[in-house]
């Protein structure tokens, strides 16, 4: 059977995104940074785009007439012919777009005098052709002061590659070495097994063990383990206290130096309970995660979006416009446009940026739009938790929103994730006016959070003699109207990163 190739012609519905509809949805999931950064950007590679200083830039009815503006550029009248002139023929040998700049500006009058014409650019080139002509920046430069060169803080690496060199290791150790400290995570512990530390370098397990037990008496001690115990042992090796209690503890009770289990524990060691505790404080002491110290961090900035505010009772929204440019668009390049005597290929030049400019501030204000209404249906949903505090917040999903404003749930997603509100409750991210809930006895629905908050009350007042259970825990919250299992308190309790009451229980 012989396979023939064929052409056949089918027909289907696809949907494609256009770049003005897919900038559109980037705009939407962007801060207020990264908005800035765009907009600079923008500016920069765009030339009809400038920053209106003393006004509110571009609105959407100016935007409607250069649209009108660019239909008419699209099908321009026939031109008039006319006898050439002294003014076209010096400008045949220049760019397309200088030639016709000077053109509309000739034909515009003259009311802000450009200061570049002032000067003679002739003789200060000859000048700077000068051999013997120095410039003001060759003559005299500026130097920052130290005080205005930004530092950052040293990497664990960049640490204990400085001890390395301090060290004196020298030869394959000192090369085992630099392996070791590559392959160290944020907390300190060595990611790589001995196995590939060896591999690295065709190197004998003596060497890498010297190399990387070196690295462990630098600072911070510890660094280079494979794991919590040996890094805990190095610790107090280095202390002095390898022969006493505390290292017997770390090495064979390391999992039950819990305060409920140290009564139990004191017996089994035959000493008083004073004496463990006293021993407990050293390993307490100690740093499981000798890397942390070091770990680089991201520093995350926030910037509020939009500022919520309380006036006369009632709440209004604002943006946060504190170094956001307010763009529109260059007059002299709208007069090149709708002038006749642009040539065409400068024309088309200033219609594309034109356009890319025009849908640019449209999907600006759209995006203000959209934030803008998503806003406003939190604050009409979460009116008691601006007014009085966390307790009162209500239940609220994406969808309730998406309904609400007849948008798409994952237009509002965009909307409210990374983006953060001032509100009378303090500066809060979007998403977190979104939690799930559930309904007590009365028919109410309250909050998960409000129930967190209650079961955290509950730890905090609770006596550290017998601590409450999960079962209690749910009993009490059953009283109030909330009926939950005793999974859903542990489940919660975790969730805050709170232990179970046996690790709460302090025993006297």
């Amino acid at each position: 059977m012989s396979i023939k190739p064929n052409l056949v012609t089918s027909l289907r519905q696809q949907l494609v995104l256009t770049p003005q509809m897919r900038q559109r949805i980037e705009l939407l999931g962007m801060t207020t940074l990264e908005m800035q950064d765009l907009i600079q950007t923008e500016m920069v590679e765009n030339i009809v785009l400038e920053a209106d200083e003393n006004g509110p830039g571009e609105t959407l009815e100016s935007l409607s007439t250069i649209d009108e503006s660019l239909y008419a550029a699209d099908n321009p009248q026939p031109p008039m012919a006319e006898a050439p002139s002294a003014e076209v023929v010096s400008g045949e040998n220049k760019p397309p777009s200088e030639a016709s700049f000077e053109e509309a500006d000739a034909e515009a009058p003259d009311v802000n005098p450009d200061p570049f014409q002032e000067i003679d650019f002739g003789s200060t080139f000859e000048e700077y052709l000068d051999p013997g002509y120095k410039t003001h920046e060759y003559e005299q430069r500026e130097r920052p002061s130290f005080e205005n060169m930004i530092t950052r803080p040293l990497t664990l690496a960049e640490h204990l590659i400085w001890q390395l060199n301090m060290s004196g290791l020298s030869g394959e150790t000192r090369e085992a070495a630099e392996a070791v400290i590559g392959n160290l995570n944020d907390d300190g512990y060595l990611d790589a097994t001995l196995d590939e530390i060896m591999e690295m370098g065709d190197w004998p397990l003596s060497v890498v063990e010297k190399a990387r037990h070196t690295i462990q008496t630098f600072e911070p001690v510890g660094v280079g383990s494979l794991e919590r115990k040996e890094c805990l042992l190095v610790q107090l090796e280095q202390l002095g206290y390898s022969n006493r209690l505390a290292a017997k503890l770390v090495t064979n009770y390391l999992d039950r130096l819990q305060p409920y289990r140290l009564p139990d524990l004191a017996k089994e060691l035959g000493i008083s309970l004073e004496h463990l505790r006293a021993e407990m404080e050293i390993v307490r002491k100690l740093e499981p995660y000798p890397g942390r110290k070091y770990a680089t961090k991201n520093t995350h900035y926030i910037e509020p979006e939009v500022y919520i505010e309380k006036i006369d009772d009632e709440y209004y929204i604002h943006f946060n416009d504190d170094g956001m440019p307010q763009l529109r668009i260059n007059s002299a390049y709208r007069r090149m446009l709708e002038g006749g005597e642009t040539t065409k290929e400068t024309r088309d030049y200033i219609k594309n940026r034109f356009r890319s400019a025009v849908d640019l501030l449209k999907n600006i204000e759209h995006r203000k739009q959209t934030i803008y209404k998503v806003c406003e249906s939190i604050v009409r949903r979460q009116r008691e938790f601006l007014d009085k505090g966390v307790e009162y917040i209500r239940p609220m999903m994406l969808k309730d929103i998406a309904e609400d404003i007849e948008m798409h749930l994952s237009t509002v997603s965009r909307v409210v994730n990374g983006k953060y509100a001032h509100t009378p409750q303090g500066v809060i991210e979007l998403r977190r006016f979104f939690t799930e809930g559930m309904t007590n006895d009365d028919g109410e629905e309250v909050s998960t959070r409000v129930i967190k908050l209650q079961i955290k009350k509950m730890i905090e007042m609770e006596d550290v003699r017998g601590p409450l259970t999960d079962e209690d825990i749910a009993e009490r919250l059953a009283k109030d109207g909330m009926k939950m299992s005793r999974r859903t308190v542990a489940k919660y309790r975790d969730q805050m990163s709170i232990p179970g009451s046996r690790e709460r229980r302090v025993v006297e």
